[in-house]
């Protein structure tokens, strides 16, 4: 079997480390100097390093060769997420007090140290305020915060940074000529890319592409890595502002589900085209929208129906965005007046008496304000709680909140007593405005407009039928709310 090549390729001395050359510079010198610390803490993301240097350390200090198979009985390896509870802990306690066999120092590895219980980090703490003499702690971890602030303040902290992506496409590319793959420039860019700043998981991808026939080329790596091309995220975006029906956006996504590619995956290169967008101020949306769409895609890979969420989140957008104004209420139609049956003698009106001339008073000037807050008026007298309300609520909203405003235009509105109650066609709208923060924001600026406090209902509309049942409800309001909707299922706000 063979060797895997990010073990076989693992650095075996500092001058080897790559990209973390603020860390190895401080090590080799204090190796020099002999200014060896009781304990070390080792953060960063996954596959920076922070292993490997805390192997070579380990031999460094001992002066021991370090090969990847050497191993050493004073150069202790622990795993903290299989050793997690108090008593490994307390037995590491118990032997570090044992000299070590034939090296200088005992060297204790403790990777993913945040998995540690709280008991099992008590009883370390014993442990690194009175150290051995002998004893050199290296704590290795992804998730520093974690961490008790004990524990820190009491070792040397090494911050490990994600490696450029030029050094490891230069790195992987210098593997790929050792190992005889044949793999072009663009290829090496896309693995570089995927790794996300982590030799391991690029070489780990490098090695994946080794195996396939013939030359590796772009193609060949975003099939392998399940990379949509960038003329689909376009295409995406697009159908996103011209879509005229949910067909539209439905087939972009059965498209991408035909070509193999996951709502998770595709989602997350949403988001960094869209990020791409921000960053060449080259955007295909608003700001607003596009950080609302990418706010709305980061739940994707951590939903429990990816795809469907993926399509929900869409289709939710895609109707914000062909919404260009809020939907009024439709106003009574007026009766036509009855005809005549016999003949009607209509009488001449005479004019009315000229009244005296009044004198006129002169008004005061309007106050202009940049404050978008809206304004009673000076009367002291509040605009009516009704349906005509309603235009002026989103025109404010408009002026502030404008994500809020892109959602809450889509909404059919009725009022009853001292109740407004919100119809949206998708349960992705009635979700967002029935969250606490924008219930708030417009039942102020109701108050503001009428000087009365409403209960905010969102519900989700079945159908035309239900739309104009809550539009007549505002002529002639029913008893219960099963008068609006019939006997069928009510979704809770």
């Amino acid at each position: 079997m063979g060797q895997a090549l990010y073990r076989k390729y693992r650095s075996k001395n500092l001058s080897e480390i790559v990209g973390q050359e603020h860390i190895t510079r401080t090590l080799d010198q204090a190796l020099k100097t002999g200014r060896i610390s009781h304990a070390y803490l080792f953060t960063g993301p996954r596959g920076t390093g922070k292993t490997s240097i805390a192997r070579i350390l380990a031999h460094e200090i001992n002066k021991l060769p370090y090969t990847d198979d050497s191993m050493h009985m004073d150069i202790i390896e622990i795993d903290a997420a299989s050793n997690r509870r108090i008593d490994e802990i307390r037995d590491l306690r118990d032997k570090v007090h044992i000299a070590p066999t034939s090296a200088k120092y005992k060297v204790y590895i403790i990777d993913e140290v945040h998995m540690l219980t709280r008991e099992a980090f008590n009883a370390l703490l014993k442990t690194l305020e009175e150290p051995p003499a002998h004893t050199v702690f290296i704590l290795a971890t992804t998730e520093a915060h974690k961490l008790p602030e004990t524990i820190i303040s009491r070792t040397q902290r090494y911050t490990f940074h994600p490696i450029n992506q030029e050094q490891i496409k230069l790195h992987l590319a210098e593997i790929a000529k050792k190992e005889k793959i044949n793999i072009d420039e663009a290829a090496l860019t896309h693995i570089a890319k995927a790794g996300e700043g982590s030799f391991r998981d690029s070489i780990s991808l490098l090695d994946q592409a080794g195996s396939l026939p013939g030359k590796v080329d772009e193609k060949a790596v975003q099939d392998l890595l399940g990379v949509v091309p960038a003329a689909l995220l376009e295409q995406v975006v697009a159908t996103l502002v011209s879509a005229t029906s949910t067909k539209e956006i439905l087939a972009v996504l059965n498209d991408l589900t035909d070509q193999g590619y996951q709502a998770p995956q595709v989602s997350h290169q949403l988001i960094a085209y869209l990020r791409q967008g921000l960053l060449s101020d080259n955007l295909v949306l608003t700001l607003e929208q596009t950080l609302s769409l990418i706010d709305a895609l980061l739940a994707v890979p951590a939903a429990h129906d990816p795809e469907r969420s993926l399509e929900v989140i869409l289709l939710g957008h895609a109707t914000a965005l062909s919404a260009t104004e809020p939907k009024p209420l439709a106003p009574p139609q007026p009766k036509p007046a009855p005809v005549p049956s016999q003949p009607v003698t209509i009488k001449a009106v005479e004019p009315p008496t000229a009244k005296p001339e009044q004198p006129k008073v002169k008004e005061a000037a309007p106050v202009i304000t940049n404050d978008i807050k809206p304004q009673k008026p000076r009367s002291g007298k509040a605009l009516p709680l009704d349906e005509s309300i309603w235009l002026k609520v989103v025109d404010t909203v408009r002026a502030k909140y404008y994500t809020l405003y892109s959602v809450l235009k889509t909404a059919v509105p009725v009022f009853k007593d001292n109740e407004l109650e919100l119809g949206f066609d998708f349960a992705f709208h009635q979700k967002r405005i029935n969250e606490v923060k924008n219930k708030t924001i417009i039942g102020q600026i109701i108050h503001d407009l009428t000087g009365q406090n409403v209960a905010i209902n969102c519900v989700k509309l079945e159908g035309a039928a239900a739309k104009q049942s809550l539009v007549a409800a505002t002529k002639n309001p029913p008893e219960s709310i099963t008068d609006i909707f019939g006997g069928g299922e009510l979704l809770e706000s």
